[in-house]
């Protein structure tokens, strides 16, 4: 069954995160409070985001894209997952499979190259002040956010064209919780060596480089810091970074260690909880980091609340 005559007949089954009822029925409840709970806060950050002027800056141009990111990665796979949790089973259809492993592939490369661009963003606003303004104008933002969003859905096209060249004509059971494309060749009847070596190094390539120019700019951030005289403008630069050094450390730290390093040596239990930490607990995490630790945000939560009080009042 080659690209040319797959159909939509085929089914894959999730074997999914547990076969005990009263584990999955814990589970349906954490993965909705979460579900739930990320939604809210990141959509709290785009509000305040476009309703306060002093918030419409580079870094949270940026940091709006990201929460946008969020919701839509965890929407790609958490409520099918609970749906699954409920129904006590978990078959996708294979155009469903694709839909499922195409998005969440597209919109994880998109986040590697925005967590990169925010770096390079913090680098530029600390190393170069003078020229910051120019250098990351509004069309410099519009450009770098849209191609990190393009970039991302290619490398997830490519990955679907990949897979499905191959022929399914094996077991149809995927010891996951989502259809993770890359599992998928695990369950194919042709040779996939060279498949699995373009595709690594496709991934190594999307995960690695904005990693690069993350390290690379915070080597410079952290030189620069060092030669700062007053003590209180290094506290105010490690308090703008901390929060964006913080989701990184997070969120790279689970793709790579899934991805690059233990790619074939996790156990598929391991790989499970691997990616319910990139999948669903990143996404929770940024907007309670972002929150906590930025003042201006801080400022414009209290700006809210009190004018809506004060419309409230007769």
């Amino acid at each position: 069954m080659h690209a040319e005559n797959f159909t939509s007949e085929t089914r894959f089954v999730l074997l999914g995160l547990s076969s005990h009822q009263n584990q999955c029925i814990v589970l349906f409840v954490v993965f909705l409070t979460m579900y739930l709970l990320t939604v809210l806060g990141n959509l709290l950050i785009i509000i305040l985001l476009n309703i306060d002027a002093q918030l419409h800056t580079p870094m949270y141009f940026f940091l709006s894209h990201l929460a946008i990111l969020d919701i839509a990665y965890v929407t790609s796979s958490v409520p099918q997952t609970i749906a699954h949790l409920l129904a006590g089973n978990g078959v996708l259809s294979s155009i469903g499979c694709i839909l499922q492993g195409g998005t969440a592939l597209s919109l994880g490369s998109t986040e590697c190259l925005l967590l990169g661009v925010m770096a390079y963003d913090r680098y530029l606003a600390i190393c170069s002040p003078l020229r910051y303004a120019s250098a990351m104008n509004r069309k410099c933002q519009h450009l770098l956010a849209i191609s990190c969003w393009i970039i991302g859905f290619l490398v997830s096209m490519f990955n679907v064209i990949c897979i499905f060249r191959h022929s399914f004509c094996g077991p149809n059971l995927i010891n996951h919780f989502f259809c993770e494309l890359h599992f998928l060749l695990d369950l194919t009847c042709d040779d996939v060596k060279r498949t699995k070596d373009i595709l690594n190094g496709l991934s190594a390539f999307v995960v690695l480089v904005p990693f690069s120019v993350i390290l690379c700019s915070y080597s410079c951030i952290l030189h620069s810091i060092f030669q700062m005289q007053s003590v209180a403008r290094r506290y105010k630069v490690f308090s703008t970074c901390g929060s964006h050094l913080a989701v990184v450390i997070v969120f790279y730290g689970t793709i790579i260690s899934i991805y690059i390093i233990l790619q074939s040596h996790l156990s598929p239990d391991r790989n499970k909880k691997v990616a319910v930490m990139y999948l669903v607990v990143t996404p929770l995490l940024n907007p309670i980091i972002y929150t906590l630790r930025n003042k201006n945000i801080h400022r414009a939560v209290i700006k809210v609340l009190k004018r809506r009080n004060f419309e409230e009042k007769p």
